[in-house]
């Protein structure tokens, strides 16, 4: 402004045609030139700052994409980390289930070999691999008709299995199938270590009143008559006494 109203005087008294005195006039000059320098010394440094503002501006700019990138690039990684963890616990499972499946195959086939637990008529007992299937397929040539083959099936089995809980069952279907034979001795001799060895025994009623056949057959009759009033004394209220007793009442 002061350099602006010294030009302005100067002008004025040119104008007015007088001078100026030559120290004013240069002295006014020198204020307008280091005005107009100061203003582009702050232009220049606004230009400056505006561009090193700029440049910073840019390189943030910059560095927050890289870093959005960076963050983008770990969310996509973590999504496939978790991605092949949800396959990885897939396949494990898989396994352990096929593992559990083959432990428990591998037991149940382990398990045929072994002896097992069961309970026959009652009674229960150790039974071997094989008796089962083997007691039950002399049973059907029995149930058949076969007797003979039945007879020799039942006798193989209580050799091959003495301590089998079914040796009693076969035992009096081995007797059974020796009376249909009509080898009345054999029949009772089976019968009566059948009776000797399980005196308890559910059957035994039965195998009595087998051996009263056995006696009866043989012309026996007052051996029968005293093996059947034995199983009515023996086991009364039971099945077994019931068919001795009616049994009974035919002998008179």
């Amino acid at each position: 402004m002061k350099a602006r109203v010294s030009t302005l005087l100067w002008l004025a008294a040119v104008a007015g045609g007088g001078m100026l005195p030559l120290s004013h006039a240069h002295a006014g000059v020198f204020d307008d030139d280091e005005a107009r320098k100061a203003v582009i010394n702050l232009r220049d440094q606004f230009n400056g700052f505006q561009a090193t503002a700029t440049q910073r501006i840019e390189q943030n700019s910059r560095t927050t994409l890289d870093m959005q990138n960076q963050l983008e690039g770990l969310r996509q990684e973590v999504a496939r980390l978790r991605g092949q963890n949800e396959v990885l616990q897939n396949t494990v499972d898989t396994l352990q289930k096929q593992q559990k499946d083959y432990y428990a195959d591998l037991d149940a086939r382990l398990k045929k070999f072994e002896p097992q637990q069961v309970t026959v008529e009652g009674r229960e007992g150790l039974s071997q691999p094989g008796e089962k299937p083997e007691y039950d397929a002399a049973l059907k040539q029995f149930q058949a008709g076969d007797f003979k083959s039945a007879g020799s099936a039942f006798s193989a089995f209580v050799k091959k299995y003495p301590q089998s809980p079914y040796v009693p069952l076969a035992q009096y279907w081995l007797g059974n199938s020796l009376y249909a034979q009509r080898d009345y001795k054999g029949s009772t001799a089976v019968l009566q270590n059948m009776i000797n060895a399980n005196p308890t025994h559910p059957k035994v009623p039965d195998a009595m009143i087998a051996v009263a056949n056995n006696q009866l057959e043989s012309g026996q009759k007052a051996a029968a008559r005293k093996t059947l009033e034995q199983v009515v004394a023996k086991y009364p209220g039971t099945e077994g006494a019931q068919a001795a007793s009616n049994r009974l009442k035919t002998l008179k």
